[in-house]
């Protein structure tokens, strides 16, 4: 009998034991109450642990910018800044370069990840301006890729350069490149420590060049009339739009994608690094104040071909995106998410989210504008003030906010 009950001694005390260890591990796994909304607690206690990475938006507005929550849409915080604002992810997940006028500003959006071994920690705070900006004569595009964030100054043809994940701890040095002229161009890092700028004088850009960790050219083409936008695919693999096609960068050298018309101009791309199909728009009448396309372009980069795809609806310049599988995405101004599968340009599915539009002629005018971030489509309507949140899993609207201002450019970061 003495043997039994120390027997069942030691099993209480394992029990209880277990027991107290699993709610020290549960006090560790989450910092306060998980019930309690990401966003809420942030703003209250500062920065914050999270259970996972959480996503946030930006849109802007006459006079400053709205950070929001990206599930719910609930607005975080208000920026004031005066000037006509462009809005680009910076590539680090955290921050977005806000533009002006005269300078290129650095915006924290107030969520990150930070890789700890074979796993990461999430974490959340206020949003705010920084006191990091970037002064530049007309800014103009701004590019990720390649662990690199290049921002383009069309007044002076230069474009400074620096290392994405340097932002996370203060202003980061730059490199400043420089084209032979002033021009409406655009700069993309390229792998091995390289650059990609557009060439280009008063009346345009025509071409582009490459130049390695050095400065020394090493690729060139100048048959590319207009050429506007560049955009990263699979392979180190760059795509720049032609006002008669695109330029397909391999790694190595330039070749061309000649459009199936004469003037067939791809001025605007949406890609995905791991990717080896680039989405773009594509219009055909040269003269025109304002065209109304109705056919996009699907960029084979490795097959070197080009297809054409009938929405059977107009678009505008913010209504390219790619899905997280790839799938390329168009906001038609028929009010619908218009789904690609880009190997076959056959539309799967198409998702109604806002009633018809049509597209200003003034390009800063705010239309109706789409940015997909993970598994969720983010479309603004200026008419109504409205943000709308879309699964693309389901392929309906999950959420809906009223702004205060009239939305026009957006943008999101992953955390």
């Amino acid at each position: 009998m003495t043997q039994l009950r120390s027997d069942r001694h030691v099993v209480r005390v394992w029990i209880v034991a277990v027991f107290t260890i699993a709610l020290l591990l549960a006090g560790c796994g989450s910092d306060g109450d998980e019930s309690a909304p990401a966003d809420e607690a942030a703003k209250t206690n500062g920065d914050r642990e999270l259970a996972q990475a959480h996503q946030r938006l930006v849109t802007t507005y006459d006079g400053g910018l709205h950070i929001l929550d990206a599930d719910s849409l609930d607005v975080l915080e208000t920026v004031e800044l005066d000037g006509f604002l462009r809005v680009h992810p910076a590539g680090d997940g955290r921050h977005v370069i806000v533009s002006t006028d005269e300078t290129f500003h650095v915006l924290d959006a107030g969520v990150w990840s930070e890789e700890h071994g074979d796993h990461s920690h999430h974490f959340a705070t206020d949003p705010k301006l920084t006191d990091i900006e970037f002064e530049a004569d007309h800014p103009g595009h701004v590019i990720h890729a390649s662990a690199r964030t290049a921002m383009f100054s069309d007044g002076t043809g230069t474009a400074e350069i620096f290392e994405t994940e340097d932002l996370a701890q203060g202003r980061p040095a730059t490199q400043t490149v420089e084209s032979a002229a002033a021009h409406h161009g655009a700069a993309m890092a390229v792998d091995d420590n390289g650059m990609l700028i557009t060439i280009g004088d008063e009346d345009g850009a025509y071409g582009a060049e490459v130049r390695d960790a050095t400065g020394n050219e090493t690729a060139r083409n100048e048959a590319c009339p207009g050429a506007h936008g560049a955009a990263s695919a699979a392979n180190g693999r760059v795509v720049v739009g032609c006002e008669d096609g695109v330029l397909v960068y391999d790694g190595d050298t330039f070749s061309k994608i000649d459009s199936p018309d004469p003037y067939g101009r791809i001025g605007n791309q949406a890609s995905t690094e791991d990717g080896r199909f680039v989405l773009g728009d594509y219009k055909v009448e040269p003269n025109a104040e304002l065209e109304r396309p109705r056919r996009v372009s699907l960029i084979d980069t490795a097959r070197k071909h080009m297809r054409l795809v009938g929405l059977g609806t107009s678009y505008s310049f913010r209504s390219l995106a790619r899905g997280p599988h790839g799938e390329a995405i168009v906001l038609g101004t028929d009010g619908r998410l218009h789904v690609i599968a880009p190997a076959s340009g056959r539309v799967t599915e198409r998702i109604a989210v806002i009633d018809e539009w049509r597209e200003p002629t003034d390009w800063q005018s705010p239309r109706p504008t789409l940015f997909v971030e993970g598994d969720a489509a983010y479309v603004s309507d200026p008419a109504s003030k409205e943000l709308h949140r879309v699964d693309l899993g389901k392929g309906e609207i999950t959420a809906t906010t009223t702004l205060t201002q009239t939305p026009n450019e957006l943008t999101a970061v992953s955390g």
